[in-house]
């Protein structure tokens, strides 16, 4: 497996076969209204050249942390080890650029994601709720150096 940065073509690309992600536009212009004028690192795991899962994260807070906005792995190819390769990176390239932790926001309803993050050593931090539990937001961060 290889993880590389790439574009943001190449993310959308992606990103439009998981099917979680239906609620958000495969517009290129969507993603990069988000991290404009931002630090950000768009990541893409590969197998073979074939992309199996991707990460865009940027600089959202502005107080040493980097925030992973969106991350993924096509179906076919989860538990195969993708996204634990895609955040061992992103944890690498953003403590190499100065940040001390990593936030992430999921959703209840997002059990896979949750149970990941937490074997990972992720922690809680907030939730914002909705008028149905299941769209809660979740915000976990993790300390680089931890």
């Amino acid at each position: 497996m290889q993880i590389l940065q790439t574009s943001i073509e190449e993310a959308v690309k992606v990103h439009v076969q998981i099917p979680e992600f239906t609620e958000t536009p495969p517009d290129k212009n969507y993603f990069e209204n988000r991290y404009k004028g931002k630090t950000h690192l768009i990541l893409c795991a590969y197998e073979n050249e074939t992309a199996m899962g991707y990460i865009i994260a940027y600089d959202k807070f502005a107080d040493k942390s980097f925030y992973c906005w969106m991350a993924g792995v096509i179906p076919q190819y989860r538990k195969q080890g993708a996204l634990t390769e895609l955040i061992k990176y992103l944890f690498s390239w953003a403590g190499s650029k100065g940040y001390d932790k990593i936030k992430i926001k999921t959703r209840n309803d997002k059990r896979d994601m949750l149970r990941f993050l937490v074997k990972n050593g992720f922690n809680f931090t907030a939730v914002e709720q909705r008028e149905n539990i299941n769209n809660n937001r979740i915000e976990l961060e993790k300390l680089i150096r931890s």
